[in-house]
């Protein structure tokens, strides 16, 4: 099995060095080549050409956004920013991630070794799931890859017995409609493209995007300013209200919680639960154990299978379940993984995705009074 190719662009010597060593460990990864900045990045490109290119977004010469547009309009290599949490509230990040770059993690941290062990498996996730991405006018097939240990849900939140299922599927109250929402890599282009075309008057939304700490808030912020309904970084004990998307922090786990009649998100630490943290597993199973057939459960694109198991959950409790389609997926992991569990009930384009949404809200049953 031929390795991934990595090239790596970062005018730090320090930083080109780790990630080097961290990409090297990996059996599936190699470092093609290593460049100080895009002038030279270009020249080992003419030489040969990566699978994968990691990208720093402040250098000298020429910025890594100005890069990032060259090379997707030239020659589409998938792009994975590299950035330094200090650049993590810029706008000119997420300009990255609408340029094409199709995912974006932090710069290696050395200061204890669980934070080194924590980089280590999120850099090199983001370059398989990276060289599985489906870029225009790129047709490469990426090499099979073997899935790793990891923790499911129940590392932190336990799951239901099926006689306690049936008991609370009889029980559920009639609310308000909960929309929960799961994607990785090419999650952040297509819940743009999701959320930009809902109404002001949308269901309750709540999403895990595979992001980095402080990244998700930056990206909260920048839907905001171009949506119609309300998208803010989820906090501790923020309402889920009708008209606003909540947005799991990057680091910590996001879930649902029902109390009396009104729905909470509960913001907890926890361990990394199919090799992620926020999961989407972790919310899917909240919203089932929460709102059952209340809830509609949308599982995006993404590598992996964090959220199959959990939207499988959503759907045994009653929830309608959607996956999106491979043509439309710049990913089919999450959604194929879900598919063949049979996890989703429907299999739809992202182009249909914000009408489900929207359609569900309408046709939902409403209470007419307080919830048990």
């Amino acid at each position: 099995m031929s390795k991934i190719r990595v090239l790596i662009v970062d005018d730090s010597a320090s930083v080109r060095t780790t990630l080097s060593e961290i990409i090297a460990a990996d059996p599936d990864l190699e470092v093609m080549a290593t460049a100080a900045d895009p002038y030279v990045a270009v020249e080992k490109i003419r030489h040969e050409v990566p699978d994968v290119i990691f990208l720093d977004v402040e250098m000298p010469r020429m910025d890594g956004l100005t890069f990032l547009r060259k090379i997707m309009s030239q020659r589409p290599i998938p792009v994975v920013i590299c950035s330094g949490v200090a650049q993590a509230g810029s706008d000119t990040l997420m300009q990255c991630l609408e340029a094409g770059a199709v995912d974006v993690v932090t710069k290696p941290r050395i200061d204890t070794a669980q934070f080194l062990q924590e980089s280590r498996m999120r850099i090199c996730d983001a370059a398989k799931a990276a060289a599985h991405a489906k870029l225009k006018g790129l047709k490469k097939a990426a090499p099979e890859l073997k899935v790793e240990a990891k923790l499911t849900a129940d590392a932190v939140l336990p799951p239901i017995s099926d006689t306690r299922r049936d008991s609370l599927i009889a029980r559920m109250p009639v609310t308000e409609p909960i929309i929960a929402i799961g994607a990785s890599t090419g999650g952040t282009e297509a819940l743009r493209e999701v959320l930009e075309e809902l109404p002001a008057s949308s269901p309750a939304i709540l999403i895990v995007q595979h992001m980095p700490e402080k990244f998700t808030g930056a990206f909260a912020r920048r839907l905001d300013s171009t949506c119609a309904i309300e998208v803010k970084e989820a906090e501790d004990g923020d309402l889920v209200l009708a008209g606003r998307a909540l947005i799991a922090p990057g680091n910590v786990h996001m879930q649902l919680v029902r109390n009396g009649s009104r729905y909470t998100v509960k913001i907890v630490e926890g361990p990394h639960v199919s090799r992620h943290r926020p999961s989407v597993d972790v919310l899917f199973r909240s919203t089932a154990q929460a709102a059952g057939r209340n809830a509609l459960g949308m599982l995006l694109t993404g590598m992996g299978d964090d959220g199959a198991r959990g939207l499988l959950e959503m759907r045994q409790m009653g929830s309608p379940t959607v996956a999106q389609d491979e043509e439309s997926s710049v990913v089919f992991g999450m959604p194929k993984e879900a598919i063949q569990r049979g996890a989703a009930g429907r299999v739809l384009p992202l182009s249909r995705m914000a009408t489900e949404i929207v359609n569900f809200g309408r046709n939902a049953p409403r209470t007419t009074g307080g919830m048990a």
